[in-house]
């Protein structure tokens, strides 16, 4: 039943939603104001000049008329991507998986951050900027009742428990994006513009980024795309029927939902895919196939212009395989029928393979197919049939339940709402990575990303990579996730990669990476001292002696370090002792870090020794007034290529 609103009508509101249902193209919002942190007071509004040519016969002179998409806050978003932040990531060893999978380990080349992903952003930014030849993100659809990330917004324990929304560790708050809130699309464009803003300066050159979206979004998604990757670097829009039976969307049973796929430049180009529609009906030893014949049609390419590819088969007329195909011979045998490339055209036309490579595939990948006439073709065995994707797609890899039910069997439940399938979202990597390309997903969710990549890479032997963000949203207490022990979003999808992984080497035994390095973003790793000194009077300076915070590890230095210097998360990391301290050596010596105590002259001339292109030590750490003075003469001396850092 409903229940009893107990209060007048509003009128306003009423008399709003009349106008809206007249004329929909005056509807707009509007900053009517600020708040005492700067913040714009943003109210829905209508469009006086729109609704006054809509009921004017004649031109109505107003604001003058020009192609632009905008919205309230949209240059305060633009300064929100830029703006610097003084946070870090952190290692965190016990929620990390080794290369094999074994817990703990902090080998794997794959990276989970758990974190705000605009913070989680403007700390990749550096060290992979231009690296990342994928991203597939699929954010909060503003439906109505998504969530959404609430920047630089924070409010008192009672408002927050009034508001039933959530906190990060920074205090942000994820609040429930309702059609009431006069705010509505623009809380998701200033939500989500800065982020991508960022993601375009993470892709490659020649990468792509993929996005899941509905109709609710799905126009002002494209604007702002075009905005922000150009519109001529749109590839295209998939869609995806998810649902084939329908959901009741206001008369109209949706079936579908949308993926917008835009590319950094021209330079980018999508792989072709496997064509599971197309099953193959032969098969040999060594798998299933299909023919193809082994002529070029192409009269471009003739015995003229390519020798090289013009010579004689030879078939064996008297035998045949199950497949009924006929062996056949570079050489000339007795009894075998002579074959040379059929005319096309009136034109004598060539083999597409030139006789070496012929040679090597003569009876495995290519052989002879009789014809009606008595003749015989030369054709190949394609093994493998691979399609341009399309623009729709409806087969069962799609199906949304497809994914709840992965979900359900590898978690022992559904601990997750309406997960992508794997199987839709590797067909994505497929298209947009392949080797060893870095694919990011800062939307993670339950991790389908990275289960997809692995998958993919047992299947294919790739070594792709993957990073994942999501945010530390917390489970509900009644929820089955939470009843089975997870807290959080994150606690899901790591767990989801661990069992994954595990069920992927089981079944395959393939020679992959299913680990994943865990970090979190934090504040800084150093005190305030060390970014404002002049802020802090002499007197007052013994109290920061040590400008490194109490509770930070050398690890937590490292990848600060790391991160600082444009050095990859995923990079190989080795621990050693010189002259008695403790030294990190990444990607085999290209950095060496100590930041321990008390260093002596012994141990900074040993890691001067090694020739490393990054030196890292402690400001505090050295062991004495001599040594300081001595530190850069000892480098001259062994290193002077050497770029020397102090902390």
């Amino acid at each position: 039943m409903d229940k009893l609103k107990m209060r007048t009508p509003d009128r306003a509101d009423e008399n709003f939603r009349k106008l809206a249902a007249l004329f929909p193209n005056a509807v707009t919002e509007t900053i009517v104001g600020y708040d005492e942190q700067g913040k714009a007071i943003v109210e829905r509004a209508i469009d006086k000049d729109v609704l006054e040519q809509e009921i004017s016969a004649q031109v109505v002179e107003g604001r003058q008329e020009r192609y632009q998409f905008t919205w309230p806050d949209k240059r305060k978003s633009v300064v929100l991507s830029n703006a610097p932040i003084a946070k870090t990531l952190r290692p965190d060893r016990v929620k990390s998986a080794g290369r094999d999978g074994t817990p703990g380990g902090m080998d794997s080349e794959n990276v989970y951050i758990e974190g705000d992903n605009l913070d989680a952003l403007k700390l990749l930014r550096e060290t992979y900027l231009g690296k990342i030849k994928m991203i597939y993100i699929d954010p909060p659809y503003n439906t109505g009742s998504d969530f959404i990330y609430e920047d630089d917004f924070s409010q008192s324990l009672a408002a927050y428990l009034s508001d039933s929304g959530q906190f990060d560790d920074d205090g942000n708050r994820l609040a429930r994006n309702t059609e009431l809130n006069g705010r509505f699309h623009t809380d998701w464009l200033n939500m989500l513009y800065p982020r991508l803003r960022i993601a375009r300066d993470l892709l490659s050159e020649d990468g792509a980024i993929f996005i899941s979206i509905d109709d609710n979004e799905g126009n002002n998604l494209k604007k702002i795309c075009d905005e922000i990757f150009g519109e001529t670097h749109f590839i295209g829009q998939i869609t995806v029927v998810g649902n084939p039976r329908g959901r009741d969307y206001g008369g109209i049973a949706r079936m579908h939902d949308y993926v917008l796929v835009y590319r950094k430049s021209e330079l980018t180009r999508l792989h072709l895919i496997a064509d599971k529609e197309n099953q193959f009906k032969m098969f040999d030893s060594v798998g299933g196939f299909e023919l193809r014949e082994l002529r070029n049609r192409n009269i471009k390419f003739n015995k003229e212009n390519r020798p090289n590819l013009y010579y004689p088969f030879y078939v064996d007329p008297d035998t045949e395989d199950a497949n009924g195909l006929h062996p056949i011979s570079l050489r000339s045998v007795d009894g075998w029928v002579e074959l040379w490339p059929l005319e096309s055209q009136g034109v004598n036309v060539v083999w597409r393979w030139g006789r070496e490579k012929s040679e090597r595939n003569l009876n495995v990948n290519i052989m002879a197919k009789p014809m009606k006439n008595g003749s015989y073709m030369i054709v190949e065995k394609y093994r493998e049939a691979r399609v341009m994707a399309r623009s729709v797609w409806w087969d069962k890899d799609s199906n949304t339940e497809k994914g709840t039910l992965l979900i359900k069997e590898l978690m022992t439940g559904k601990v997750f709402d309406y997960p992508k399938p794997v199987e839709m979202i590797q067909r994505m990597v497929e298209m947009g990575a392949s080797g060893n390309d870095i694919i990011c997903d800062f939307f993670s969710g339950s991790a389908t990303t990275a289960h997809a990549v692995m998958r993919l890479n047992a299947e294919d032997g790739g070594n792709r990579k993957f990073i994942m963000v999501q945010l530390p949203e917390a489970c509900e207490a009644k929820s089955e996730a939470y009843k089975a022990g997870y807290k959080t979003i994150c606690d899901i999808g790591e767990e989801r990669i661990r069992r994954a992984g595990a069920k992927i080497k089981r079944e395959t035994g393939a020679k992959i990476d299913y680990g994943f390095r865990v970090f979190k973003v934090d504040s800084s790793n150093m005190r305030d001292v060390y970014y404002r000194p002049d802020e802090y009077r002499q007197e007052r300076l013994d109290m920061f002696v040590e400008n490194i915070k109490s509770d930070r590890t050398p690890e937590d230095l490292l990848f600060q370090v790391m991160l600082d210097l444009g050095i990859p998360l995923s990079s190989g990391i080795a621990e050693t002792v010189m002259a008695g301290k403790r030294v990190f050596s990444v990607t085999d010596g290209y950095l060496l870090a100590c930041f321990e105590d008390n260093v002596t002259q012994e141990a900074v001339t040993e890691i001067a020794k090694r020739r490393p292109f990054y030196a890292v030590f402690r400001d505090s750490g050295l062991g004495s007034d001599s040594l300081a003075a001595n530190f850069e003469q000892i480098f001259k001396t062994y290193s002077p290529n050497t770029s020397r850092k102090i902390l």
